[in-house]
């Protein structure tokens, strides 16, 4: 399945009509808390203005996105953490995600029930966020349990590790997620990256219809600015969307949703951004294979090596790697075309050590 994000909150926050329609799937969208009981799943390409140009340039028969995965999963309450709704199930489904896209409702709707009553981000938040950590500080505390005896006979990877947990316990019992624990050491690090509140979030404001082109703080909206508010706090990005809104334009043709989203005065949807923001707030580079049956891109995660970079496109590319011959996107553009790069000194030649970079536009040379 690759990178996925979760889509979380309460019941009737409006996950299922976003991820609807940004999926183009079917995930049912009732208005009653677990209708969403098995978690939905769809792949989403990433936009990205880049590849249509270069497929331009190569005059490329075909282009291939990059994609995330994002997994619809049913709205938590309040006891979940202790087994309340679905809890356990759901909490499962948020344990197997690499990201979370936090849906806050901001819209008002009569029609619509609100679980815990009107529209309140800060409380919907914290419910959530308390749920998450208390499932969490549940995990920590039966680690330390299990860990307390073997460490008092000595065992000195028992001990260090015990000591990690002691460090985890009080930061989550003040109700702090696991990712805002500053880690040196090699134990806290993987202790941390176990627990739900690790997970890298941003937040999604599922405002009216009249706020879909609102930014956050411009006082447009007091709910907005709210969840504006609430993500400062928490070192998050936010995501306007109002899933009314993309719900009609998932409707329409691909060649009339621009001109609808222009009279609303938006120059893209927000499923695009919340793509794009899914895909970064994932730590994922882009590079591009090019020519003129595909302009393809790629996914790796910041970091990685040309080699395992090669291993994405087929195995035999990272066992018999060689070298990796590569154009700075910049470089390709101002050149013109490949040929023109190569002719002004753009393309360089990288070997197994080469971390690769989000733009890069490579042929990798192997033998097996």
């Amino acid at each position: 399945m690759g990178f996925t994000c979760g889509i979380i909150g309460l019941p009737n926050v409006g996950k299922s009509t976003i991820f609807n329609a940004l999926t183009s799937a079917k995930a049912a969208a009732a208005n009653f808390p677990f209708c969403t009981i098995e978690p939905n799943t769809g792949a989403v390409a990433v936009p990205d203005p880049r590849l249509d140009r270069l497929a331009v340039m190569a005059k490329s028969a075909k282009l291939i996105p990059t994609q995330v995965t994002f997994v619809d999963i049913a709205g938590l309450i309040k006891g979940a953490s202790k087994g309340e709704g679905l809890g356990n199930q759901f909490l499962g489904h948020i344990r197997s995600v690499d990201a979370i896209a936090h849906v806050v409702r901001c819209f008002s709707d009569s029609n619509v029930v609100h679980v815990d009553g009107g529209v309140n981000p800060t409380r919907d938040v914290e419910t959530i966020e308390t749920e998450l950590i208390l499932a969490d500080l549940d995990s920590v505390q039966k680690s330390m349990q299990r860990l307390e005896k073997v460490a008092k006979t000595g065992d000195k990877e028992a001990k260090a590790q015990f000591e990690v947990f002691q460090a985890l316990e009080p930061h989550l019992s003040s109700g702090k997620p696991a990712r805002t624990l500053a880690h040196e050491s090699l134990y806290l690090a993987q202790a941390i990256s176990t627990l739900l509140t690790s997970k890298p979030v941003m937040f999604v404001a599922n405002v009216d219809e009249e706020f879909a082109g609102a930014t956050p703080g411009d006082g447009a909206s007091k709910a907005l600015d709210e969840v504006l508010g609430l993500a400062k706090e928490r070192h998050a990005e936010v995501v306007v969307i109002s899933g009314k809104v993309e719900s009609e334009v998932a409707e329409l043709a691909p060649e009339e949703r621009n001109d609808y989203l222009s009279a609303l005065g938006l120059s893209s949807s927000g499923l695009d951004r919340m793509a794009l923001k899914g895909y970064q707030l994932l730590g994922l580079i882009t590079f591009f294979t090019v020519g003129p049956k595909e302009a393809h891109a790629w996914t790796a995660p910041g970091g990685t090596k040309a080699p395992q970079c090669a291993g994405k496109i087929h195995s035999d590319f990272e066992q018999g790697f060689i070298r990796a011959e590569i154009i700075g996107y910049e470089d390709f553009i101002n050149a013109g075309s490949e040929v023109k790069a190569k002719e002004a000194g753009k393309l360089r030649v990288e070997g197994k050590e080469y971390e690769m970079r989000d733009g890069d536009i490579v042929h990798f040379r192997f033998n097996v």
